[in-house]
């Protein structure tokens, strides 16, 4: 995707979930929520895609960095709760955004002392991080530990969501197009040639870290103001992977193909749990997330580079 079109992207979607807010009350509430859905994990594979896609680090704590904007939005929002609809809406702006900015600061204590590492390990390290996350939200009565949190207003709609997604794509895309971001082009393709250039590799891992945390933040945000109840055990390693794979299956560093393996990934369930309601089907809905891992790996079998790569721009990954 290139910057120009990233940037019609963004007036686009603004425009367009502003529209579709203003009719927002006459569909299936069932419906605004997998729409809700879409849009939220567009934004956590958008940005995790800057990590793992753009910059070539395998990072499975996203989900970690989305429990502490999560919860970090609730606990504003139901402290500082408002009735009047102007108040309301820049209170959750800045929940929303106090959020991100929470998770890119837990993001920037975890990524200094553990972006030097590679590969493996640093996938287990982020891996550990989420889990720790999970446990300290799990005990901390403060939020409800692990009864859970209700959040009392449901303020997340069309406008927010898709304003967010759009605005997440709009920045991580200027960014790898920008001279600044050709450097975590430079270290994925091959990080010791980066550094013999002068690139301070850890310096651009760690901004990369910290960007991603902060918009899986805001993503979480707006999920506790969709769901309105929160549960630790709804942030564990199983969503990180989600995450991860929505990456993969639709390319690394492709970002149009990460939007759209997040918007198949999220229907792809709720499509076998409406197939489950018709008559002779019903056996799918014993079986349904076995038939949704089948059908992830035969698509990671058979197009192993990921499932929406059409035309190569940087070595070794579309754009």
């Amino acid at each position: 995707m290139r910057f120009r079109h990233a940037k019609l992207l963004l007036l686009a979607a603004l425009g367009l979930s502003l529209l579709v807010s203003l009719f927002a009350s006459h569909l299936n509430p069932y419906a605004l929520f997998i729409f809700y859905n879409i849009g939220i994990n567009l934004i956590l594979a958008v940005s995790l895609n800057l990590i793992n896609g753009y910059t070539g680090q395998f990072s499975l704590g996203h989900a970690g960095f989305m429990a502490v904007g999560a919860y970090t939005a609730a606990v504003i929002t139901n402290q500082f709760g408002v009735v009047n609809p102007a108040a309301a809406e820049a209170l959750f702006l800045s929940a929303l955004l106090a959020g991100g900015l929470v998770a890119a600061m837990v993001g920037l204590l975890v990524g200094l002392p553990t972006l030097r590492l590679k590969g493996d390990y640093l996938a287990i390290v982020t891996l550990g991080f989420g889990e720790i996350i999970r446990v300290i939200f799990q005990n901390m009565n403060a939020v409800g530990a692990a009864r859970g949190l209700s959040v009392m207003h449901g303020w997340t709609n069309f406008f927010w969501v898709f304003g967010f997604a759009a605005l997440t794509v709009y920045v991580v895309t200027a960014l790898v197009h920008s001279t600044y971001g050709r450097g975590f082009i430079a270290i994925r393709d091959d990080e010791v040639a980066a550094e013999a250039m002068g690139i301070n590799t850890t310096k651009y891992k760690v901004a990369a870290f910290v960007i991603g945390a902060f918009f899986a933040g805001i993503a979480g945000g707006l999920y506790a103001h969709a769901i309105q109840f929160l549960t630790p055990g709804g942030f564990g390693f199983m969503l990180s992977i989600t995450f991860v794979v929505m990456v993969i299956l639709g390319g690394m560093g492709n970002t149009p193909g990460v939007i759209l393996a997040a918007a198949l990934l999220t229907l792809m369930p709720e499509g076998l749990r409406k197939l489950a309601g018709y008559p002779h089907l019903g056996w799918i809905g014993d079986t349904r997330m076995i038939i949704y891992s089948l059908l992830l790996i035969v698509l990671m079998l058979t197009r192993p580079q990921g499932l929406f790569i059409w035309r190569q721009k940087y070595k070794g990954a579309a754009s």
